[in-house]
């Protein structure tokens, strides 16, 4: 589409009760990023009130109509998401405002190939829009999605505003107060104190964590704390709910042997089948009966919103003798029904070809929405894990929709430790569900298997006989990919802060020509490498495992402050890092070609003037912090396995250097539902 232009979203697809909007940029550095905010503005061109404004704290609306979904890694980066459900848009909403705005003084000019794309309830690509123009601004209006009559259409509309998110939101008649500007940049705090002082909840019941609601302020320079106004006149739009307790009660039981009684037992699982029906009819009971659990699976797949009932071993009729899918996901809303097929696998059990066919047959005919898989395998863009033709000459679609289990237990972490659920029954049911899925028995234990080509590899790069082109490379690339796209799941569901992969490839370019390039490097060097971005970190985490020398490299550089001088960099870095292990490699970063100085951080303690180039004109850019451990041989995720070693070092390194780092003043600071849990 071009600046300006609209088309009704009828016209487009049959399937547009509910879409998926799309925002995406490139950066050339990987570590470009935006804030994405919704605003439902009524037939004035305002908003209702300040909850028709929705945005990283306050991602969700209650009657399920717009939901933030965050990041989603796709083959040259990522993309913010949002699930729309316009059946469920209040009448007197007449239009959808979407945008984004960057950090402090970013500009949207520093970013590469923006654009929004919009796709329907199956999944389907149903326009794109690039916005071309944004020059020096700090916030823009992508498109907005408004009424026309009983349709719905969207328009193009890549406006700018220099005045960031706060203008944006103000022209519309969001309230920006003072105070809840002061609130918002002190991360909460205070008025988290002032909401557990006034209602003081006893020891024994769980921790209630108070999300904000009000807008979010402009970024303070670094060591400047806003003064907070005490102002007893603007009403409390905060909801307290349920987390988990931040210290574990004592135990009642006699002696270590007494196991506690779970809702669902995993003892009595024999063998895959068993293991199959068990996770299946636990997941889904907990998705009816724990709705923004279940909203934070569905939402992605174009499920509306609305009364949940799930079914296990259904039988439904096709051909000669009946299928019988794992499960089945209705969803009611207005007289209408949304369904799911559902079909689970556990261990290391893959999915079958023909029976997912058969699966998205049976839907096409029934008139059925989705089929959903789940399994441990991650699936990676451009490689779907099962090939299924689709009629094109039917008019109804069927969306495929993937699932992995360990992304189903990142979104049960994220509500029950960071973001809470409305009542203490529904974080017990998480809780249960968590122990569940994370007991050795159960078979949902994530990717664990870096497949049959893993040993030969490793092999081949020892005795250089890998050549360039083998598919076996290839498929090692695939399968690293996978690994670290979990590793990102279980870290971020671990601190609550969103935690991607970085792709530093030009976008647009075909994800399988990239795995090739990068399957032919490893051929040549040996090496497996990643980058994660932690929301809130002075830079990208990165990883490098050297199958020669059989070394995993945890490593991240910070760059060196804007004031002060060298020593005082030195000093304050070797301070922050008091805890940190004794092994750490430091490396300083210089504009020259011949590299900095570099030492352990044991030898450098007592000395932090090590640290500084011997030639005064040389250009202090930064520091490198690094650690190194050996790597698992294993393919599997045993404790001497491969994968369990990567999981393990990536942990340690967070846990042990980089939360000891400064925040960086370009970034938001994490509020108090995104703290690190240590």
């Amino acid at each position: 589409m071009i600046k300006g232009s609209n088309v009704a979203l009828a016209d487009l697809s049959d399937n547009v009760g509910s879409v998926i909007v799309g925002l995406s940029w490139a950066s050339p550095t990987g570590e470009g990023d935006a804030d994405v905010s919704v605003l439902l503005l009524d037939a004035n061109g305002k908003v209702r009130s300040d909850s028709d404004f929705y945005f990283y704290n306050h991602p969700v609306a209650a009657d399920g109509s717009v939901q933030l979904l965050g990041k989603t890694p796709t083959a040259d980066g990522s993309e913010d998401r949002i699930s729309f459900d316009l059946t469920a848009v209040p009448s007197e909403i007449d239009r959808i405002v979407v945008a984004a705005s960057r950090y402090g003084e970013a500009r949207f000019g520093e970013l590469e190939d923006v654009r929004i794309t919009l796709a329907d309830a199956a999944g389907e690509n149903l326009c794109r829009f690039a916005v071309d123009d944004a020059g020096s601004v700090t916030a823009v209006i992508f498109g907005e999605l408004y009424r026309r009559g009983e349709e719905w259409k969207f328009r193009a509309v890549g406006q700018g505003y220099e005045t960031g998110l706060a203008g944006l939101a103000t022209d519309f008649g969001v309230d920006i107060e003072d105070d809840a500007a002061a609130e918002a940049a002190l991360d909460g705090a205070e008025d988290d104190e002032q909401a557990d002082s006034a209602s003081p909840a006893p020891t024994e019941e769980p921790v209630r964590q108070v999300t904000g609601e009000g807008i979010p302020a402009p970024r303070q320079p670094e060591g400047e704390v806003a003064e907070p106004k005490k102002t007893a006149a603007r009403p409390r739009t905060a909801k307290k709910k349920v987390t988990l307790p931040k210290a574990v009660k004592k135990t009642l039981a006699e002696n270590d042997s007494w196991r506690q009684a779970r809702l669902f037992p995993v003892s009595v699982l024999k063998n895959d089948r068993d293991r199959e029906m068990r996770a299946t009819s636990v997941l889904l009971s907990v998705m009816a009966q724990v709705p923004e659990f279940s909203r934070r699976l569905t939402a992605g797949f174009g499920a509306p919103a609305g009364r949940m009932e799930t079914f296990t071993e259904v039988s439904l009729p096709h051909g000669d003798s009946p299928r019988r899918p794992d499960g089945v996901i209705r969803v009611e809303r207005a007289g209408k029904l949304w369904t799911a097929l559902v079909e689970t696998k556990t261990n290391g059990n893959a999915l079958k070809a023909d029976q997912v066919q058969a699966y998205m047959d049976i839907a096409a005919r029934r008139g059925y929405e989705a089929v959903i898989t789940l399994t441990n395998d991650v699936a990676l863009e451009g490689s779907p894990l099962v090939d299924v033709k689709i009629d094109k000459r039917r008019k109804h679609k069927v969306a495929l929709w993937h699932l992995s289990w360990a992304e189903v237990v990142h979104q049960a972490h994220m509500l029950i430790r960071h973001e809470g659920v409305s009542d203490a029954a529904h974080a017990w049911l998480l809780q249960e569900l968590l122990h569940y899925l994370q007991h050795e028995n159960s078979g949902c234990h994530g990717f664990q298997n870096m497949g049959p080509a893993w040993v030969p590899v490793r092999n081949g790069i020892d005795d250089e006989t890998l050549c360039q082109g083998d598919a076996r490379a290839l498929e090692v690339v695939e399968n690293w990919e996978r690994l670290i796209r979990q590793v990102c799941l279980r870290l971020g569901g671990e601190l609550g802060q969103k935690v991607l992969p970085v792709q530093r490839a030009k976008r647009g370019a075909d994800p399988k020509e990239r795995r090739n390039r990068l399957a032919d490097q490893l051929c040549l060097d040996g090496r497996l490498q990643a980058e994660l971005r932690i929301d809130g970190t002075p830079g990208v985490l990165a990883i490098s495992a050297d199958l020669r020398t059989g070394k995993l490299r945890t490593s991240i550089e910070t760059a060196a402050p804007e004031q002060g001088y060298p020593l005082s960099w030195a000093k304050r870095l070797v301070r922050r890092l008091a805890e940190a292990p004794a092994d750490l490699h430091v490396e300083t970063l210089v504009d020259s070609q011949t590299g900095g100085p570099r030492g352990t951080l044991e030898r450098l303690r007592p000395e932090p003037a090590d640290l500084l180039p011997k030639d005064n004109g040389t250009k202090i850019t930064g520091f490198r912090l690094s650690l190194f451990k050996s790597m698992g041989s294993g393919r599997g995720s045993a404790e001497t396995g491969f994968i369990r070693s990567v999981d393990d070092a990536v942990h340690r390194f967070y846990t042990t250097v980089v939360v000891h780092l400064d925040v960086p003043t370009t970034r938001r600071a994490p509020s108090k539902e995104h703290a690190t849990t240590g």
